[in-house]
């Protein structure tokens, strides 16, 4: 099996001095994997995705991702380290209102030194890649909650991150419309992009190739499906 792409080795966050979030957290996740982090709101899963998404630091324990220990990093480099290695889509879908999709999505890569006109194809390729080829000069207002998401999940991985977090990427949409993001996933995921959906919802761990259960700031299963 070939190295982690993220590595967490008894990770421990605790806030103001006192309140443990991680209580000494081992985990892996392997280029390809398409894994998702599931347990009930307080289990530690949003705590745990700033951590292994480089953008916080552990109180104690090594967190080591595309081989950069972050403990040892400064802020600029972490920053660096985000921009360059990693993806992100929200609950929310923080798209600018007025802003076509295209726009939304090339402003992604605002500060990565690419020329504009490149943005702009490469926002359209990812948009056709989430399927909304179609969409492209379409504003927030005329797209329903799964387009959004769908421009979201594009202006995420427009630069094209080794590796992709999903924090409740379906937690604000229909059951249809959360589905249609989740092919989205899989097939980027197919494509090759290492993603890690964190949810509490039992669906959308199903769609999962491996799940890591997590509760009080502990893991407490890790099954992987069977191809």
């Amino acid at each position: 099996m070939s190295a982690p792409i993220v590595h967490l080795e008894n990770v421990v966050k605790t806030y103001n001095g006192a309140v443990a979030a991680l209580r000494g957290v081992d985990l892996d996740i392997f280029p390809g994997e398409l894994m998702a982090i599931v347990g009930p709101s307080g289990s530690g899963k949003s705590t745990l995705l700033h951590l292994m998404g480089a953008l916080d630091r552990p109180t104690s324990g090594r967190v080591v991702v595309a081989g950069h220990d972050v403990v040892n990093l400064k802020d600029r480099e972490l920053s660096g380290l985000r921009a360059s290695l990693i993806g992100f889509v929200f609950q929310q879908f923080h798209l600018a209102a007025g802003v076509s999709a295209l726009d939304n999505v090339a402003d992604g890569m605002l500060y990565s030194g690419v020329p504009p006109a490149e943005r702009r194809e490469r926002a359209a390729r990812a948009l056709e890649r989430v399927g909304l080829a179609a969409r492209l000069t379409h504003r927030p207002h005329q797209l329903s909650g799964g387009e959004q998401q769908r421009v979201a999940v594009a202006r995420a991985v427009v630069r094209e991150p080794a590796i992709l977090y999903a924090d409740e990427p379906t937690g604000n949409l229909d059951s249809v419309s959360g589905a249609e993001v989740l092919e989205v996933l899989k097939a980027l995921n197919a494509d090759g992009t290492t993603i890690a959906i964190i949810t509490h919802e039992p669906t959308v761990a199903r769609a999962a190739g491996r799940q890591v259960g997590v509760h009080d700031g502990r893991i407490v299963s890790d099954v992987r499906s069977r191809p």
